[in-house]
């Protein structure tokens, strides 16, 4: 291989396809929506829509501000394209992707390590940043589908999807409430065993008190609470023996549990769902064992001289993103209407959900276009094949 002759144009652009990718995990990356009469466009100016990002589906409707609409908050069209899909057999929104929705910060962050390493052209450092990076990611990803409690190690959008696609409202903050009356309890009863006279905080103090601890969680969803509302709602499920397990708190058990629950909340026939969810369990396994297989092969074949292959697959796969989520998002679009329950209201056949553009079913106009995510995905794919024709020139 001849010398690195661009380090600074090279790392420049490295740099920039790593900070393009981190931008990609946290925008929208493509959105449908529903236009039918009963949903006017005063109340619905976007239609019922919806955002696809890498951890989950996000509500995409507006909130509406005119003199005879009153909102406090946007209504929740996650919920309503649900409602409206399950007329016709169609299972949740959230019964999509459950697999790439769980493992997509270890995902994310392997194409990152795969770019930054195939922008270092000296072999041995190469091996060096890609073991310890790849080591690193491997404990974090072990630890969060493995590990008890593992959801701790998962970013807060995830599971603030989550909990909203349970039907629930992930910004509930009564549990805070309820944390300060516990708090306040606890510490009259301390004062009491101690011997210490007991005196009852006035109604100002709790006032305060609580207020306190609403405006510290009015900064944003608070991952704790989101982790306690799902372990309620999942201790509930014990309680009615709906499963069988104690609360784990990882990301296997969860993946698993919200998949079933999710798949029964119109149509709770468990003869088809339980074989739904023992193969979401197989499938959890075994990604998770071939992400560990791919580092592997990477730092062993890959930090080799540049002309081998598994070098340049590390620019290569990154620069696929935009084709690879394509692919996956038509595989799940088929799935949805390929995969429809004989519970539904309406009795349609089989069909192809739009992918790109504008489609009609039944009374309804669907649209599907990318959003802000996948422009940035594709402005990054021109950057990486800069840097591999850079790559490829010098080692001619």
């Amino acid at each position: 291989m001849k010398a690195n002759k661009n380090p600074l144009i090279i790392t420049s652009l490295s740099i920039a396809s790593v900070l393009l990718m981190i931008a990609v995990y946290f925008t929208p990356i493509w959105w449908v929506a529903l236009t039918a009469p009963n949903y006017p466009e005063a109340a619905f100016p976007d239609g019922v829509r919806i955002n696809f990002h890498m951890n989950g589906v996000f509500n995409g409707c507006r909130l509406v501000v005119k003199d005879e609409i009153i909102e406090e908050e946007a209504l929740d069209c996650v919920h309503e394209m649900d409602t409206i899909n399950h007329y016709v057999g169609m299972y949740p929104i959230a019964a999509g992707g459950p697999i790439e929705r769980g493992f997509s910060p270890f995902l994310i962050t392997l194409l990152i390590l795969m770019v930054i390493g195939f922008a270092i052209s000296d072999p041995k450092k190469r091996r060096i940043f890609l073991g310890v990076t790849f080591a690193v990611n491997a404990v974090w990803m072990t630890m969060t589908v493995y590990k008890e409690d593992g959801l701790n190690f998962q970013n807060e959008g995830y599971l603030y999807a989550l909990m909203n696609q349970l039907d629930q409202d992930a910004n509930d903050k009564s549990l805070d409430a309820v944390k300060v009356d516990s708090d306040i309890a606890l510490r009259q009863l301390r004062d009491s065993l101690a011997g210490r006279e007991v005196e009852g905080l006035d109604d100002e103090q709790t006032q305060s008190e609580k207020e306190s601890a609403k405006a510290e969680n009015d900064e944003g969803i608070d991952k704790q609470r989101l982790i306690l509302q799902l372990k309620e709602t999942y201790d509930n499920d014990l309680a009615n023996n709906r499963v069988s397990d104690d609360w784990v708190g990882n990301g296997y058990q969860i993946m698993a549990w919200h998949y079933g629950k999710v798949l029964g909340r119109y149509f709770n026939n468990q003869d088809e769902i339980q074989p739904m969810v023992k193969t979401l369990r197989i499938a959890t396994h075994v990604v998770f064992f071939g992400l560990i297989a791919a580092m592997l092969l990477l730092l062993i074949v890959g930090t080799q001289a540049t002309k081998n292959l598994f070098y340049w697959l590390m620019i290569l796969v990154p620069m696929a993103l935009p084709v690879f989520f394509i692919i996956d998002y038509a595989s799940w679009l088929w799935w949805y209407g390929h995969t429809l329950n004989d519970m539904g209201a309406f009795a349609v056949k089989p069909f192809m959900p739009t992918v790109f553009g504008e489609g009609k079913v039944a009374q309804f106009a669907t649209f599907s276009y990318p959003s802000l995510g996948f422009g940035l995905m594709m402005l990054n794919s021109a950057l990486l094949l800069t840097i591999a024709l850079i790559r490829r020139k010098e080692s001619l």
